[in-house]
């Protein structure tokens, strides 16, 4: 699929976090009609339930928040204010841990049906991050978070 205007990379950060501003921007796509059916099953589970759930907000309510008008910034203070108040070692162990989702873990053979799939084995894919990154165009990173 390539890539879609308006919908950043996941590695992205949205203050100490990443692929939280990536779930902003789905939601903001999708009220606006401009998020492809494909990505429009994932809303709120997958990587989206599970940033939802470490901020410690219910995606209703944070999708609420993110169509309101708030930036970024403000909904991401908003959550930590209404859910978890992380600690800046909390944000990043779990940005390190998304950024390796998929790599020698629980979900590594789950995410090795999907990179053959959709026809990225033998291109480098190690984790989720890789595989939304190889499968909008854009090129894997060297490093991660």
């Amino acid at each position: 699929m390539p890539a879609i205007p308006g919908l950043r990379s996941p590695y992205e950060k949205v203050g100490p976090l990443v692929y939280v501003g990536r779930m902003f921007d789905k939601i903001r796509l999708h009220a606006r009609g401009a998020l492809p059916p494909e990505y429009q099953v994932a809303l709120s589970k997958g990587l989206d339930g599970r940033a939802a759930n470490f901020l410690g907000i219910e995606y209703d309510a944070l999708k609420a928040k993110v169509l309101s008008g708030a930036n970024d910034g403000e909904v991401l203070a908003w959550c930590f204010a209404q859910g978890h108040d992380r600690s800046e070692h909390d944000c990043v162990v779990w940005s390190a841990f998304m950024a390796k989702l998929g790599w020698r873990d629980h979900r590594s053979e789950f995410l090795a049906a999907r990179v053959a799939e959709q026809g990225f084995a033998g291109q480098g894919v190690d984790t989720f991050f890789d595989l939304i990154e190889i499968d909008e165009g854009r090129p894997l990173r060297a490093s991660h978070v």
